[in-house]
């Protein structure tokens, strides 16, 4: 089977530590076809990152479905562009951090997810309650902007350790969440030091569309995620009219 991995960010050296976490838990047999979009921003910090991020992420989605991906894995925490991918394609589109929580829950009842600004943290909170989770996961944000993960000298892995210490100290949280796809690379090491389980939302996806996938399970095309209706796009966003971008 094959499985798209989208980093809708345009930092490729991002899109390299998700493909590892990805391949590192694929099954035999799943090739793992990382890709990077190729506008917007270099991080998703907040909403107005989210939307201009959503357009690149489409035609990487579009261009991945073309050339027989089975599934794809949209690799940001924010589930950038989750519902149109889901609109627009007819294989499964995972979201990272729909992936995560769903995994979490068979195993911890207290989950904190610890992402990386302030200004991600009430759109994670929406996303918790979105998925049903709000009475079980809290969310804190370790203050630390995305790219300062790939800095060794940055104190940015320092300040996720101290989050996660204040979280199972306070939130008596009985496991983490990584809430951003650039942490993928820490997952066994900050569960060994902390002697709890760590769940990584690029892991997680890779195992839901490798489910879906063996069960024969495609998006539904009725209601909110049936095929966007043909229409005339104008200006910068023509070539994204949906036949337009399918074809392409």
């Amino acid at each position: 089977m094959k499985i798209l991995l989208v980093n809708p960010n345009t930092t490729a050296t991002m899109t390299e530590t998700a493909a590892d976490a990805a391949r590192r838990v694929a099954a035999v047999g799943t090739e793992i076809v990382p890709a990077t979009s190729s506008m917007g921003p270099v991080s998703i910090e907040g909403y107005y990152d989210e939307a201009f991020a959503v357009p690149g992420l489409l035609m990487e989605i579009a261009k991945g479905e073309k050339a027989g991906a089975d599934a794809a894995i949209i690799a940001c925490f924010d589930d950038t562009g989750l519902d149109a991918a889901r609109a627009l394609a007819n294989i499964p589109v995972i979201g990272i951090c729909e992936a995560a929580l769903a995994s979490v829950s068979f195993i911890a009842q207290r989950i904190t997810i610890v992402t990386t600004m302030e200004r991600s943290r009430l759109p994670l909170e929406h996303l918790v309650h979105r998925y049903g989770m709000s009475g079980r996961v809290k969310v804190r944000a370790a203050d630390i902007p995305v790219l300062s993960l790939e800095d060794p000298q940055s104190n940015a892995r320092d300040r996720l350790r101290n989050e996660i210490a204040t979280a199972l100290r306070e939130d008596k949280a009985e496991a983490i969440v990584l809430g951003c796809a650039g942490m993928a690379d820490l997952t066994r090491t900050l569960a060994e030091e902390f002697d709890v389980p760590v769940v990584d939302g690029v892991a997680a996806a890779v195992k839901q569309a490798e489910g879906l996938i063996s069960l024969g399970l495609t998006t539904t095309k009725r209601g909110a995620y049936a095929t966007p209706i043909s229409k005339p796009y104008l200006g910068l966003l023509q070539g994204f009219e949906p036949k337009t971008l399918k074809a392409g």
